[in-house]
């Protein structure tokens, strides 16, 4: 069975919510960060940078949460083969973990990114439901997580951008996100 790695209040909770959406059986192992648990030599095994979320799947080990996406949509979702397609999971992937994370949630950057990454989104989902079209994918798991944190986190206002916030409520909606981020709020 396979296993994640993570802490209380960790990315950890959003791999949680892929494994949720894709209904593949897992073990969550929780590492008490606070004692130190993610230091010690048989977590560092399994990631040696000593941060979660971290994955073992049989033989396999893997750390990054987009990594883990990536992979999970790979092996266990609908992810099509052509590389064109995995580009635009990938894309979205490393969107929302190296952009719009950063954008939001590092203040000294906030009052200047947020605005034009959430115009460029509320345009997306003014067409479209969901980032990739008709159909969840991993990539809104990805970036719907980030977004969905806003309100939890952040209580920023996001009147100006009502697509978004649509599309959070459609996200937090979801049983999937309910059991795991929306679970411990």
């Amino acid at each position: 069975m396979l296993k994640l790695y993570g802490g209380a209040r960790s990315r950890a909770s959003i791999v949680q919510w892929y494994l949720e959406e894709l209904g593949v059986p897992y073990e969550f192992i929780l590492l008490d960060m606070q004692a130190g648990e993610h230091r010690q030599p048989e977590y560092l095994a399994i990631n040696p940078i000593g941060k979660v979320p971290a994955i073992v799947d049989g033989d396999f080990q893997l750390w990054e949460s987009g990594a883990i996406l990536f992979y999970l949509a790979q092996k266990y979702g609908k992810m099509q083969p052509s590389p064109e397609e995995q580009a635009k999971i990938s894309q979205w992937i490393l969107f929302g973990n190296a952009t719009l994370g950063p954008g939001i949630f590092v203040e000294a950057s906030r009052e200047r990114e947020m605005p034009r990454l959430m115009r460029a989104l509320h345009q997306i989902f003014e067409k479209q439901p969901f980032l990739l079209g008709d159909e969840f994918t991993v990539a809104d798991v990805a970036v719907g997580s980030v977004l969905a944190y806003i309100p939890i986190m952040l209580k920023l206002d996001l009147s100006d951008y009502p697509a978004v916030v649509d599309y959070i409520k459609r996200l937090s909606d979801r049983p999937a996100f309910q059991k795991t981020i929306g679970g411990r709020q």
